[in-house]
């Protein structure tokens, strides 16, 4: 009974800390949701979107749940994501689209959508923190940070050359295959290997993405008419995102911790 007790309990505090770890995309999903009940007279859906996360943000960093350090990585995974958005969104290329108006907005982008890449970068920001992680045998940074360039790349050129995406993966599971992850739920230092948090994760942003997608957040081409699931083929997608989101939380981390080390 104590073993399965002992269980429970570090499941049951495993979920809180994830839930902790995951409070502004939890926070988001929340307006996604109170966006489709709220309507503010003047105020677009996707302007309400924005200002709220924008506050939501202020939040966390004013009560200190979110460092300085950890609020320039999520402005810089919002610039990661704009840019993405733009691309994506292009009438030439017409990925997905953002079928309603806002003012707040950049071409075909309205600016909320850079918080849902920013989301993903402060969940891994934060669970490292919360969880203590360590990783094992991940020694080669700037093999690591090419990687990362050669997978946001794709994303753009794929749709006029070869998609190397199925190339990229396999380069992952290459490169990532020996390198391990420790980390603490209350006491006891638990292990993962790395490949498995990435699909984990990746899986995990994918029902997400079904969420958001039927809360009208946006839409895919097969999505106009009437929402449908989102494509299995994205997790694919998802996995590489949190590549190059882990990718960055970890250099800057390394990079942090060299400076720290000569002063």
């Amino acid at each position: 009974m104590s073993i399965l007790k002992n269980f429970l309990k570090e499941f049951l505090v495993f979920g809180f800390k994830q839930g902790r770890a995951a409070i502004f995309a939890g926070s988001f999903f929340v307006l996604l949701f109170l966006s489709n009940h709220i309507h503010i007279s003047g105020l677009a859906r996707y302007d309400f979107l924005f200002i709220t996360a924008v506050l939501i943000q202020l939040i966390l960093y004013l009560t200190k749940l979110e460092t300085k350090d950890e609020v320039k990585v999520i402005f810089l995974f919002h610039i990661i994501g704009l840019c993405l958005e733009l691309y994506k969104t292009n009438p030439a290329i017409g990925s997905w689209s953002y079928p309603e108006d806002a003012y707040f907005k950049i071409a075909t982008v309205p600016l909320y959508s850079g918080f849902m890449y920013a989301a993903v970068g402060s969940y891994i920001s934060q669970a490292w923190k919360i969880f203590k992680l360590k990783l094992t045998n991940y020694n080669h940074y700037i093999i690591s940070v090419i990687l990362c360039l050669l997978i946001y790349l794709n994303f753009f050129t794929n749709h006029f050359i070869y998609d190397f995406r199925l190339f990229l993966i396999a380069a992952v599971f290459i490169f990532f295959w020996k390198v391990g992850v420790y980390f603490i739920v209350i006491e006891k230092v638990r292990f993962m290997p790395l490949n498995l948090a990435f699909l984990l994760i990746a899986f995990f942003i994918w029902i997400a993405e079904n969420i958001s997608t039927y809360f009208g957040a946006w839409q895919y081409p097969n999505q106009v008419h009437a929402w449908r699931a989102v494509s299995t083929q994205k997790i694919t997608s998802w996995f590489l995102m949190v590549i190059i989101s882990f990718i960055i939380v970890a250099y800057l981390k390394h990079f942090k911790r060299d400076i720290l080390k000569r002063l």
